[in-house]
Parts: structure tokens; sequence; C-alpha cells
């Protein structure tokens, strides 16, 4: 709102420093600072408003913590204030009629609301699993398809493959190769790094690769959407542990997005430009700085969670905002920490149930998801599933969350430095 007001004063009248918001850097910056204090002012008022109601973590084992952490009684649902501190400086200095900021902003609402289900079920209702799983699917799926065939079939949505900056009498000209609508996405590590999904299916011949090639794209969008979402919300069992990953997540794909939007760096870096993804870079900083912001009060020892209002809508966002700018590829390197959390369940779950069939009770770690493996010990697994054999043992230590918390940002920060590093590195 603020950004056509401010945009019709300069235009029309030439105010003194309305410009200033035509810049992206500055909305940016400026949607990442409202943003943190939204989500610090807005969270203290929130957190004394569930106290008030009791609306608290109720379903928490905390016989598994070793260091005897007392979580009951801690107010959930703290997904709604990194919400609310992302929607609210979209709103006011977001391109509304972006389809990007639209995409995110749709990803936002539909996965929150989603989320609260679940955490208004297991708070109110008393059930510990939450809302059906299969809804989550749905919704996922759903969000997928939406997004997908946006990207198809929105006139905005197009990318330039090829961008030379020549300078000719002191300025300089963009040149570009035509707008298309493709389904091309980049290969990190890989010279000439583009994919084009239609490759795969030119045994088909013309147009109809072509088709198979957006349909594939679909069920890609549709599958990262479900993955990351899900291995967001596996990753958020410790204190600040999701949140903070989250924001070192975002701030890969924010710098990711800003050199894809800006058509002198995709000339200079050799990539896609994606015009109008600058918007995506406003959005992902009140992403980051949501996140941050609430990490005030979701740090050790936490006074509140995000439940999954927070961690599915977060998961959804990082998706998404990898798929428009078509690295969803890069997200296994971005999002190493839920990838691993994610695997380390299923693997988990096949090795258990392979060792059911051969009569022998096993498991590959003491705990999953992966994070709790490391605060679990032999004694205690013995306690709770007698004669179960552990494949990796891992050292006798056991470590405090914080410790566990603070490690996996190490590992996050790695990973999101080698993810932006694939930009030269191919």
């Amino acid at each position: 709102m603020l950004y056509y007001l401010f945009d019709y004063l300069n235009r029309n009248f030439d105010v003194p420093g309305a410009g200033v918001f035509t810049y992206v850097t500055f909305r940016a910056l400026f949607a990442a600072i409202t943003s943190l204090l939204i989500s610090v002012w807005f969270g203290k008022f929130f957190i004394k408003l569930l106290k008030k109601h009791q609306i608290s973590e109720t379903q928490r084992d905390e016989s598994t913590d070793p260091f005897n952490t007392q979580k009951k009684g801690v107010p959930t649902m703290g997904g709604i204030i990194i919400i609310t501190a992302i929607l609210i400086p979209c709103l006011l200095i977001g391109k509304l009629k972006n389809t990007y900021m639209i995409l995110m902003i749709m990803t936002t609402i539909l996965l929150g609301v989603v989320g609260f289900a679940d955490d208004y079920i297991k708070t109110f209702k008393k059930r510990k699993e939450g809302l059906n799983g299969w809804y989550k699917i749905f919704a996922q799926v759903l969000l997928g398809l939406i997004v997908g065939l946006t990207l198809r079939f929105s006139p905005e949505v197009v990318m330039n493959e090829k961008v030379d900056i020549k300078i000719e009498n002191n300025k300089e000209i963009v040149v570009k190769s035509p707008d298309v609508k493709s389904t091309r996405t980049t290969i990190p590590f890989v010279k000439d790094n583009n994919l084009n999904y239609s490759d795969f299916f030119n045994f088909l011949g013309k147009p109809y690769k072509y088709w198979a090639g957006w349909i594939f794209f679909v069920v890609i969008t549709i599958f990262v959407v479900t993955a990351v979402s899900n291995g967001s919300n596996l990753n958020d069992g410790m204190d600040g542990m999701a949140a903070g990953n989250s924001a070192i997540m975002g701030v890969a794909i924010v710098i990711l997005a800003y050199v894809s939007s800006n058509a002198v760096m995709a000339d200079y870096l050799n990539i896609m430009f994606i015009p109008g993804s600058e918007e995506l870079v406003v959005f992902l900083c009140a992403f980051i700085g949501a996140l941050i912001g609430f990490l005030w009060y979701n740090s050790y020892p936490a006074q509140i969670f995000m439940g999954d209002t927070g961690s599915l809508t977060i998961g959804g966002i990082i998706a998404v905002s990898a798929v428009i700018i078509h690295k969803e590829l890069l997200l296994p390197i971005i999002c190493g920490v839920f990838l691993w959390e994610s695997l380390s369940v299923i693997l988990q779950k096949y090795y258990y149930r392979l060792g059911k069939k051969k009569g022998v009770r096993q498991r590959l770690w003491k705990r999953t998801p992966v994070h709790d493996h490391y605060r679990t010990s032999l004694a205690l697994v013995e306690k709770n599933d007698p004669g179960c054999k552990v494949l990796f043992k891992g050292s006798s230590n056991l470590y405090h969350e914080s410790k566990i918390t603070f490690r996996f940002w190490i590992v996050s920060i790695l990973l999101a430095a080698i993810a932006i590093l694939t930009l030269k590195i191919r």
C-alpha cells in the first residue's frame, strides 16, 4: 500500500524522498527491520495473551530429556507471530499486483491455516496426533499444484536465459534474450548449468514434449513443497532449531533471488534473469527478519514454541521461493539439515520394520529425528524398547539441546555458503 502511495507522490508531485520506495534494496531492508520489530513487539503481547488463556504445550514427553528441561506449560502457536511479522511489511511496501508476491502471501496464509488447525486440535481438543496427516499432505499438494500452474499460465511469469550488458555512449544497455516461459532449472556445479525438464521427453516430439515438461515441472513443484515443508516440521524439535536454520536458509535464497532479479548481476554470473522476482527479495527479507525476531523468545530456554503453524509455513516459503527462481535443485544443499532430518526418520522406520521381519528389534539411531539422537542415552532406549540394538551408537556423551542447536546452525551456514558458491564454481 505504501509502495503505491509513494510511487504516486513521486510520479505526480515529485515529493522529495518518495522515490526511495522504488528501490528494491531500501524496501528489502525496510521489510527486514520492520518484521523484526513487529516480531519482538507482537511476540511479547502474544505470549502474555496465551499465558492468560493457558494455551500451552501439554503433549510433550519430558522424560526423554536427560537435562530435565521443563517445557510443559510453554505457550505454543508462535507461528502466528512469524506470519504476522511477515505479512504486515509485505502488505505495506510490497507490489501487491506482482505474481510472485501474491504466490508467497498465499503460501504463507494457506500453510499457516493448516498448521494452525493442527495446533488447535492438539492444544484445545487434546488430541496428540493433531490434524490427520492426509489433510496436511492434501494442502501441500494443492499449494504445489497452484504454484506450478500459476508459473505456467500467468503472463507475467517469464525468464531470460541470456542477458548481456553493453556500454554505448557511456550508458549501460541491457540486451536480453526473448522473454519466454521455460521449464529450465539450474544444476549446481555444472558449466552451462541449465537443465530443461522438457528435454527428458524429446522422444515425444513437439509439441508434446513441451507439455510433458510442464507437467513434470508441476509434479516436481508439488514434491519440493511437500518435502521441504515436512522437513521443516521435523526439524522443529529444540529451542531455536527450526527458526535459526530457516533464517540461514532464507539468507541463501534471498541472495540467489537478488542476483536473479538484477540484469547486471545475472549477466555477470551468467545465470537466468527473472523479471519481477525482486519482490521475492522483499518478501524473503521480511521472512528473515520475522524469524530473527522470533528467536528473541524461542531461543533456549524457549518462552514460546512456533508449533506447526510456524514450521509448516516456513518450510513452504523456502520451497516456493526456490521454485520461483528456478533453483529447486539447490534445495538439497540449502536445506541439507531438513533433508537429513527427513531421511533419518524414513530410514529409521525402514530399518526397524526390516528387523521385525527377521525377529530382531533394531534401530539405526537411538532416536529420530536425528537431532534427538544426540541427547538420548542407550539406557533410555533399553528402557523404552528392551532388547533393541542400535547400529549408530555415537558418543556416550549426551549434549544439551542448546549445543545441538548451535551445531545444526553451523552446518546450515556451511551449506548456505556452498549453495552461494555454486554461482561461480561450475
